[in-house]
């Protein structure tokens, strides 16, 4: 499953919108707070018929001043560790966000440097210079080399090109199994939200959570 949408970024939106999403997320993040494993690399598992349920959380985030050290606040106190898909132009200004995700024990990984469709996707060689301006960034902020990427609007779709030199690149690229679905309905109430991020992970062994 995957969002046909462009993903949620919480700066983009009015406050009162972000602050719904946080809501949300934090309801999220507390219901799968004894399930989710706390380990600070993120493991792109295969699921197994007799696997102990397994929750993924996954921020597209840019990061945001107001919203991302709240979410990082209840990680924090549920000890829950997350993977933070980050936009390099605007972590560029955020740089002691980053840093802070990575010395908390999240993954901090590239999601692209400008989000802008038209530009990443002109080429192979456009999408790796995205990339790579984006694991730069991620790089002096946190002094680790991202190896997890998130294609903007997801994977699916992206020719076989894309994806490759992605791979060629030492990257691997993840997608989503459940998500809050706010892209494709639109912002909504956070009772909304919380359960579409429910009921799309249910039956799933190994579920990673768009939010």
């Amino acid at each position: 499953m995957r969002s046909v949408a462009q993903p949620f970024y919480m700066e983009r939106k009015p406050f009162a919108a972000a602050a719904i999403l946080l809501a949300a997320a934090i309801a999220v993040i507390c219901l799968f707070s004894g399930l989710k494993s706390t380990q600070s690399t993120f493991t792109f598992a295969q699921e197994k018929a007799d696997a102990q349920k397994t929750i993924y959380l996954t921020f597209d985030d840019g990061p945001s001043d107001r919203v991302t050290p709240k979410i990082l606040d209840v990680l924090a106190e549920e000890d829950v560790k997350a993977t933070f898909f980050i936009i390099g132009m605007q972590a560029e200004t955020r740089k002691n966000i980053l840093k802070r995700e990575a010395e908390e024990g999240h993954t901090v990984a590239i999601h692209s440097y400008t989000h802008r469709y038209n530009e990443i996707y002109r080429s192979a060689q456009s999408l790796l210079n995205d990339i790579d301006k984006c694991g730069k960034v991620i790089e002096r902020c946190t002094g680790q080399r991202a190896r997890i990427y998130r294609f903007p609007g997801g994977s699916f779709g992206l020719s076989e090109g894309l994806k490759s030199a992605v791979k060629a690149r030492g990257l691997k690229y993840v997608a989503w199994n459940a998500s809050m679905c706010d892209a494709e309905n639109g912002m909504t109430e956070a009772d909304s939200l919380y359960a579409a991020a429910i009921n799309t992970g249910a039956d799933r062994n190994l579920s990673l959570i768009h939010i």
